[in-house]
């Protein structure tokens, strides 16, 4: 019999453990307990991130290309006499784009951080620039939309035969420069008279700025911006004050072209509006997948892409994903994109853990205090998590927008949608985190435990180094990202 205050013995054929507190705790049997020690032992390996970003953006820009392909084939053999126009030049950027990975996982956290000033400073002239065009052009100082060898199209720059839509580099600006601000200045962040120089001033500018132009854009960005700040810590009465000041900025650019995004408001609140005119584009996107069905008229077989469909290899890819792939083709993107963000926000967590067994007595990593993450490691954590919310912002708002729960704003769907600019800055993104990824401490020990060979080293990526743990006495020091 067992003592008073003791838990009860359990038999030797009972399969479970103690929790601690003497309750019973029986693991998952049968297949589901094999599927879920299968899954887990798949989780815990150490270049999981790794490989799971690279299985989903590979697999959502095989996607994407065959999605443009289907929607461009029937325009571009109007237009061009050529079905493979429009798809040559979006896998020609989609070379750049894989260029432009293959180029950011190879960089050191070092890299990045130099270079966000100068690419924010690129965006701006780019912006700028764009922004001068279509001022000179609205006040009737220019008779068209070009200064020199510069014309403004909408929202693309064109310098002789290349164009190029500043706000794209400036997302990718944005990450990296305020990622290096917040690390630097690590738990002063704290304060908003920190926030202040330069870090309210200067985003604040350019997001004025390309909200001028785009307003979808711009609302991306905020997104971005207000999450990487929520990840640094900053605390709530600064995001009160925020808010109030970009409603009334929100506010003046909705203004700015009334008749435009005032439009589209109304038309998402008005349920019943005009199918032909205001909510059109609206109303065509949720035939397309009423049509689709569960499995879809089949690939390249969609009706409404032959002219009824506005911007169908643009903001409304994912209505022809719908019509000619069903429920089934739809859910299967956002599954990858779901994959794409958990391992977004998994790489910015692990990036802080020790290396199990580096620290006595220690048996499974551990996340370090914010106070004793180093600035790289502190970097490397909000660039991770500002590309995550950029890139899930971004495909909520466009597919909100197809389905009918948020209002139309013309934001493209990262991977998929057709255009050069986003999708060679979306891989570099990737890229970026790609490097992050094998700089997890787990990944640094496996990789320079069985290193790969001399010459995949070369051509693909170099062995990130080791980090360097803190001293035992006090854990005081800083680790060197």
């Amino acid at each position: 019999m067992a003592d008073a205050g003791q838990p009860a013995a359990r038999p030797d054929n009972e399969p479970g453990r103690e929790d601690g507190t003497g309750a019973v705790v029986r693991p998952v049997t049968g297949a589901a307990g094999r599927a879920v020690g299968m899954l887990h032992g798949l989780l815990a390996r150490p270049l999981t991130s790794y490989h799971l970003l690279l299985a989903s953006a590979g697999l959502l820009l095989v996607i994407g290309l065959t999605m443009v392909f289907s929607a461009t084939s029937v325009h571009a053999y109007a237009t061009d006499g050529n079905a493979f126009a429009r798809i040559a030049e979006q896998a020609g950027y989609a070379g750049i784009g894989l260029v432009a990975f293959w180029a950011c996982q190879r960089l050191p956290v070092g890299t990045f951080r130099a270079l966000g000033l100068p690419l924010l400073l690129v965006a701006f002239t780019l912006q700028g620039l764009l922004n001068l065009v279509s001022l000179l052009y609205a006040a009737q100082l220019i008779e068209s939309e070009r200064l020199g060898p510069v014309r403004a199209n909408l929202h693309w720059l064109e310098l002789g035969g290349f164009s190029l839509q500043p706000s794209e580099l400036a997302k990718f600006a944005l990450v990296v420069w305020v990622a290096d601000v917040l690390a630097r200045k690590g738990a002063r962040v704290g304060s908003a008279r920190e926030l202040f120089r330069p870090l309210f001033p200067v985003t604040g500018l350019l997001l004025l700025m390309i909200g001028y132009e785009d307003l979808g854009t711009m609302l991306c960005l905020l997104v971005l911006f207000v999450g990487m700040l929520w990840a640094a810590g900053v605390r709530l009465r600064v995001f009160l004050a925020m808010g109030l000041v970009a409603l009334s900025g929100i506010g003046l650019l909705v203004a700015a072209q009334s008749s435009y995004r005032v439009g589209r408001l109304t038309a998402f609140l008005n349920p019943d509006c005009d199918v032909l005119y205001e909510c059109y584009q609206a109303a065509q996107g949720r035939a397309a997948l009423g049509d689709g069905g569960w499995f879809g008229v089949g690939l390249g077989n969609a009706s409404l892409k032959w002219g009824w469909l506005p911007e169908e290899d643009n903001d409304f890819i994912f209505a022809v994903i719908g019509e000619e792939l069903g429920v089934v083709g739809c859910l299967v993107v956002l599954a990858l994109f779901g994959v794409l963000a958990y391992t977004g926000l998994r790489i910015a967590r692990r990036v802080g853990e020790r290396v199990p067994g580096s620290r006595p007595g220690e048996g499974r990593p551990a996340v370090r205090p914010p106070e004793r993450i180093s600035p790289a490691d502190r970097f490397r954590r909000l660039a991770a998590t500002g590309v995550t919310i950029w890139l899930v912002g971004q495909t909520v708002v466009n597919v909100g927008g197809v389905v009918g729960l948020l209002p139309i704003t013309g934001l493209p769907l990262p991977f998929i949608s057709v255009g050069g600019s986003a999708l060679v800055v979306t891989l570099a993104a990737v890229g970026m985190l790609a490097s992050f990824a094998r700089a997890e401490p787990e990944a640094v020990r496996a990789l320079h435990a069985r290193p790969p060979a001399r010459w995949v080293r070369l051509v693909w990526a170099p062995l990130p180094p080791r980090p360097r743990e803190p001293a035992v006495a006090g854990d005081r020091k800083e680790t060197i990202g």
